[in-house]
């Protein structure tokens, strides 16, 4: 699903209109409709009879005015409240508030009431309180400044009534590209967006003020937004499941390749051995791990279904340089490796580890440690000859931009795009609503996962998925997409099941099969 911006969407809605000969009343009048679409079902059953429609001067407030007069038609009590003088209402908006103003002459249940500033309001409050749900159609998508007085004053009124609130496009005072409340913003139990979800949408907190999310066609055409060549998309179910494809009957377990992992030091056993197992419960055909020769019989231990291979070591159960060529060696015949879960940072590792980015014959996937190796001097992944995956979570994400986790977290989206761009990999921003970013400049954002993921090997368990489908024929973008989306997918599902509290990696990695079977094929 397609993310837009504020201004992406205004381009769209001024490219309809001038360009392509659509009037924007009519925009304005399917939207307004289509909103009251998407409310009324949600008012069934409820004791709602008075609505409380607030407005902006724009076109926001527009919309609002469309959605009073359907909604007058369908028996509630209808009082707009408009947060602006009459005379500051132009255009589409005017049009539609004088048509609601020649209803308001022959209804008895329509009334608008203008409130100019805050003393107005204060006023108001009594009536305004009187109705049952309210529904903010006070600002749209072009808000690039904090609320203050009378509109900041509105949006704390309806956020402290206790009334439900449904918002038209987005929530007043959310920003509609970072998901931030600008100061102040309404918390909705529901929202109707036009055309296009916003990026402020689904970005976390927007997603919290959002509630649940509808999108309205208000009859824009497809190729206004193909010819936008938009950067930014949700990530959902049926595009990942057109990703895998039915086996074949007469399949074995060289059809679905053969992943190489690097990973593990004392004490780091079990990040190695989740890693490896989620391999292989997300279908590759062979796995291999490869780890410091005195760890072989603890790893023996963790890992059935995955091979193992006892590398060299100069200090017992670390890896370092002298490991090099085995690990070339071991790179025959592979199609992937995921380089990092539980390694270490010690010196000799971090110089293995930037070798292997330099002279990998095949794709990689660079995670934990790995990731720590190269903050010092990412400039070597300028010198890798296969694509590369890196799965940071913030602290790493820090380290590598060399930025507090604080900045990290204000900019997740923006760090990502320019991070993989810069160094042409894709880079995978772990976290609340993980981001993956592509070296072209695309981004995706994931609607899967929840707090039940805040425990230790999380991290490994994906770096094993991605590998896992890298190693199975799915390109670098597809792997990294399907992985992830996976990944909190299992949680989502584990969560239905046991509570988002107190369950495990190594639950994770069991219920991968399942997942696939039930939500994916």
């Amino acid at each position: 699903m397609l993310l837009v911006t504020a201004n992406e969407m205004q381009e769209m809605d001024q490219k309809a209109i001038h360009s392509f000969g659509i009037p924007g009343l009519v925009l304005m009048e399917n939207a307004g409709r289509g909103a009251v679409r998407v409310l009324l079902p949600a008012l069934k059953g409820k004791s709602i009879r008075n609505i409380a429609v607030l407005a902006g001067r724009g076109n926001n407030g527009g919309d609002g005015f469309v959605m009073a007069r359907y909604l007058l038609e369908k028996g509630y009590g209808i009082t707009v409240f408009l947060l602006a003088p009459k005379e500051a209402v132009k255009g589409d908006a005017l049009a539609q508030m004088q048509l609601f103003e020649k209803l308001c002459d022959r209804s008895s249940d329509a009334s608008l009431v203008e409130i100019r500033d805050e003393a107005g309001l204060k006023t108001n409050r009594s009536r305004l309180l009187h109705h049952d749900l309210f529904i903010d159609a006070v600002l749209g998508t072009g808000l690039n400044s904090d609320l203050r007085g009378l509109i900041r004053d509105a949006v704390e009124l309806m956020n402290s009534s206790g009334k439900p609130v449904f918002s038209v496009d987005i929530p007043s005072g959310l920003n509609a590209d970072t998901g931030k409340p600008m100061g102040a913003a309404v918390k909705a139990f529901a929202t109707a967006t036009f055309a296009f979800a916003k990026a402020g949408h689904i970005l976390y907190p927007g997603n919290l003020h959002t509630g649940e999310l509808s999108i309205i066609d208000i009859g824009i055409p497809n190729f206004i937004a193909r010819e936008k060549n938009i950067q930014l998309s949700l990530i959902e179910r049926a595009e990942i499941a057109a990703l895998f494809p039915s086996r074949e009957f007469n399949s074995h377990k060289g059809s679905f390749g053969h992943l190489l992992v690097i990973a593990g030091s004392t004490g780091k056993t079990g990040a190695a051995a989740l890693c490896a197992n989620a391999a292989m419960r997300c279908g590759t055909g062979l796995v291999t791990l490869g780890a410091a020769q005195s760890l072989s019989p603890v790893l023996e231990g963790l890992v059935l279904e995955p091979m193992t291979h006892a590398l060299p070591e100069k200090e017992k159960g670390f890896l370092s340089e002298n490991c090099l060529a085995d690990i070339l060696s071991l790179l025959n015949g592979k199609q992937a490796l995921a380089l990092g879960p539980g390694l270490g940072t010690r010196e000799d590792t971090a110089t293995l580890v930037r070798q292997l980015v330099e002279q990998s014959p095949v794709p990689l996937v660079l995670d934990a440690d790995a990731v720590n190796c190269l903050a010092d001097d990412p400039n070597i992944l300028k010198r890798k000859t296969v694509p590369a995956i890196l799965t940071p979570h913030p602290g790493e994400m820090a380290r590598l931009c060399r930025l507090s986790t604080h900045d990290v977290q204000a900019d997740r989206l923006g760090l990502a795009r320019k991070f993989a761009s810069t160094w042409e990999v894709i880079l995978i921003l772990k976290g609340a609503q993980t981001v993956i970013a592509m070296p072209d400049g695309r981004a995706f954002i994931n609607p899967t996962g929840n707090p039940g993921m805040a425990s230790g090997g999380m991290g490994d368990v994906l770096t094993g998925m991605v590998a896992g489908f890298l190693a199975q024929g799915f390109s670098p973008e597809t792997a990294s997409l399907a992985g992830v989306y996976l990944h909190g997918l299992c949680a989502d599902v584990l969560s239905k099941q046991k509570g988002a509290f107190g369950f495990l990696a190594q639950d994770m990695v069991q219920s991968i099969p399942e997942t696939i079977f039930q939500h994916i094929l």
